[in-house]
């Protein structure tokens, strides 16, 4: 029986599922939920379908976007076809019964709701989206749907003491907010720092008036319970799979 991580304090049906509780075999082991990746379609079907029913969901409504690290979002009104989800990177939506599915496997999924006026969101938000403000774009397209008290929950994803970055992205991450710098830990190289991805999330969202709340568990640290690109770089790649977050009205 598939048992996702949750957070109490959205009040709707949710879960950050681990990789464990699939059908997929090999590196996807086991519930690979990604269609874009290497992994056998149907054994993908499957997982998200478990995924889905885990929240009360149909398999058929469970969402997905073509996810490219940006900050577009997308109100979902219908369901449509596994693997033809548009491009984007959150999707919001007031239609009960629809789930909205992200996949990560190192980057911050974020679940997002305001259960009293009935919307809900979902956002995948990488460092990348994360500067480029693909919360507060989340935030945005809520409140344009009737959101006024939106929490969001900010998922699995590499913590701190395992996510060491270099100069570039310390310097992107400042020039976007010249406040996170208390964000940024020593590293254990020179030039190296060890960033919190889940801490500068938390405090974008609170700045634009949400109320964010992070689950303690970390991708990179845990490969029994997790995906992770980072391991797989440290590995020297190969074929990798990713969990789901998801989260129905």
């Amino acid at each position: 029986m598939i048992a996702p991580l949750t957070a109490d304090r959205l009040a709707v049906p949710h879960g950050f599922f681990t990789r464990l509780g699939g059908v997929s075999e090999g590196p996807f082991a086991s519930l690979n939920c990604s269609l874009s990746g290497a992994d056998d379609r149907d054994a993908v079907l499957e997982n998200r379908g478990r995924a889905a029913r885990a929240i009360g969901a149909l398999p058929e409504h469970l969402l997905g976007l073509s996810q490219v690290h940006g900050i577009d979002v997308v109100v979902a009104g219908h369901a449509w076809a596994p693997g033809a989800g548009p491009r984007g990177d959150a999707m919001v939506t007031t239609q009960r019964g629809l789930a909205l599915g992200i996949v990560t496997a190192d980057c911050a999924p974020v679940l997002f709701t305001d259960a009293c006026s009935g919307v809900i969101g979902a956002a995948h938000a990488g460092w990348r989206g994360a500067v480029a403000g693909v919360l507060e774009a989340t935030l945005g397209a809520m409140r344009a749907l009737g959101a006024r008290r939106i929490i969001a929950a900010i998922g699995p994803c590499i913590r701190q003491p395992s996510y060491e970055v270099g100069a570039d992205l310390r310097d992107a991450v400042l020039a976007a907010s010249p406040d996170a710098e208390r964000h940024f830990g020593p590293g254990v190289r020179t030039a190296r720092w060890q960033f919190d991805l889940a801490g500068y999330c938390a405090m974008r969202l609170v700045a634009d008036g949400a109320e964010a709340v992070t689950l303690d568990a970390c991708t990179l640290a845990e490969p029994g319970r997790f995906f992770s690109h980072r391991r797989r770089t440290l590995a020297g790649g190969g074929p990798i799979g990713h969990q789901i977050s998801a989260i129905m009205l």
